[in-house]
C-alpha cells in the first residue's frame, strides 16, 4: 500500500484520468473528491463489499430451486407429522385427531368389504 500526506486542495493522480483531490481535513474526517471518466465505477469500500457479498448470495446454487421450494411450500408430507399436521388439519376445519370424513369412509367401506357385506350408501 502506497501511503501519501496530502493537505487540503492538493492532489493526486491514478493511472492518466483518476484524480484524487483533498478537500478538507475536519478531526479525524477527510473529505475527497475524485474526478474520474464515466466508465469508471466509484464505491465506498464498505458499499462495494456489501453489493459484493449480495451478489455472491442471489447466484443460484445447486439444489437452491429445491431448497426455496421447501421453503415456500413448507416440509412434504412424509416429513410432516405429530402435532404439527394435525394442527394443519385443524385449522382447515378437520377434525383434531387428524382423520377427515373421506379417510373415515374409506376405514368403514374396508370394515364392512372385510365382512362380505356392500357399504349403504345413500
Amino acid at each position: 500500500m502506497l501511503v501519501l500526506s496530502r493537505r487540503p486542495q492538493q492532489s493526486l493522480l491514478i493511472g492518466h484520468d483518476v484524480i484524487v483531490t483533498v478537500l478538507e481535513v475536519n478531526g479525524d474526517t477527510v473529505r475527497i473528491g475524485i474526478k474520474a471518466p464515466h466508465d469508471v465505477d466509484i464505491h465506498r469500500e464498505e458499499i462495494y463489499r456489501d453489493l459484493q457479498r449480495a451478489n455472491q448470495d442471489s447466484t443460484a446454487k445447486p439444489g437452491s430451486a429445491a431448497a426455496l421450494a421447501k421453503r415456500i411450500h413448507g416440509a412434504g408430507p412424509r416429513e410432516r407429522g405429530g402435532s404439527a399436521a394435525r394442527a394443519e388439519k385443524t385449522d382447515r376445519g378437520g377434525p383434531a385427531d387428524g382423520v377427515g370424513a373421506a379417510d373415515r369412509a374409506t376405514k368403514a367401506e374396508e370394515a364392512t368389504a372385510a365382512q362380505g357385506s356392500k357399504p349403504d350408501r345413500a
